[in-house]
């Protein structure tokens, strides 16, 4: 169910969010060792239109590995697209990521402003302007 104002920000909390053309969203996120791996692999994300949008800052992280725990500073991507691109976009981060087992997390967007969604169809594979 849609609940819309006037500045056209949408919310669909069963996660079935429709646009015209059937058109649900969503948010992934990565993780990768170094600022030249991050401008990198977003790039190549960007060039085949499997997102719209990437984004990515440093962050810290901590996680065991093979028994030991690891405190390391790494970069978090973040991308929006469309959710029947997820697969897609999951399955080139594994091939083009340089961690043996790369953090990759899909997460439904339950809402948003009508325009920015709308773009995220037009900036990616498939999608019409």
């Amino acid at each position: 169910m849609y609940h819309t104002d006037s500045s056209n920000y949408i919310f669909d909390f069963r996660g079935d969010r429709h646009m015209g053309n059937n058109n649900t969203f969503v948010g992934v996120s990565t993780t990768v060792d170094g600022e030249g791996e991050a401008g990198r692999l977003s790039g190549l994300i960007i060039n085949e239109k499997l997102a719209a949008c990437v984004q990515y800052t440093t962050i810290h992280s901590s996680y065991r590995w093979k028994g030991k725990v690891i405190m390391a500073e790494e970069y978090l991507l973040l991308m929006k697209t469309r959710a029947d691109l997820a697969d897609e976009l999951v399955a080139f981060i594994k091939k083009n990521h340089s961690y043996e087992i790369p953090e990759i997390v899909v997460t439904p967007i339950v809402g948003g402003y009508e325009g920015y969604l709308k773009w995220i169809v037009s900036e990616t594979r498939g999608g019409t302007k």
